[in-house]
Parts: C-alpha cells; sequence; structure tokens
C-alpha cells in the first residue's frame, strides 16, 4: 500500500488541447454566418408582421410599402429553406460515403 500513496498527485493535464486549427476557424466562421443569417430572417418576418399590422390598424400610408416587406419577408424564409435542403442534401452524401 506505501508503494501506491508514494506516487504522489497526478499532474491535471488538459484532456483536450485548444484548437487553433483553420478547420475549427472555419466551423466558427460558418456558425457565424448562420446565426447572422438566422438573425435577418428572423428580423425581416418581424418587419413583415409589423408592416401587415400597421396596414390593418390604418397606419400604413402606402400598400406598396407593405406589400415590399412581406415579399422580402417571404423571399428571405424561402432563401433559408433552400440554403437547409442544400445542406441536409451535402450531410446525406457525406453519410453515404465509405470510408
Amino acid at each position: 500500500m506505501n508503494s501506491i500513496n508514494a506516487l504522489g498527485p497526478l499532474s491535471q493535464s488538459p484532456i483536450r488541447p485548444t484548437d487553433t486549427s483553420d478547420v475549427s476557424q472555419a466551423k466558427a466562421g460558418f456558425g457565424d454566418i448562420l446565426s447572422s443569417t438566422l438573425n435577418s430572417v428572423n428580423n425581416s418576418q418581424i418587419a413583415g408582421d409589423n408592416a401587415i399590422v400597421k396596414l390593418q390598424t390604418g397606419e400604413a400610408k402606402h400598400l406598396h410599402e407593405v406589400m415590399i416587406a412581406v415579399e422580402e419577408a417571404d423571399i428571405s424564409l424561402r432563401m433559408l429553406v433552400q440554403m437547409r435542403n442544400k445542406a441536409l442534401t451535402a450531410y446525406e452524401e457525406i453519410m453515404r460515403m465509405q470510408i
């Protein structure tokens, strides 16, 4: 039993060193791009909804401004759905690859 205690405390070493490779930096960049895209789509959806509410309450001065806001929200949502579809297709293709 004395020989086990004689080893002393083990030094704490990190399990995994900090990753500073190009891949990890690209991953962070992709996450930032995705986050900003989602925020942009969300903001355009909110703007479209607000424009519709203003039209219903009579605060909107021009119908074409409301239509532009709604169409912008629609187009941005369609773009986001297509981005999701492309990412899902790429994921499925990677999963079909044989190693």
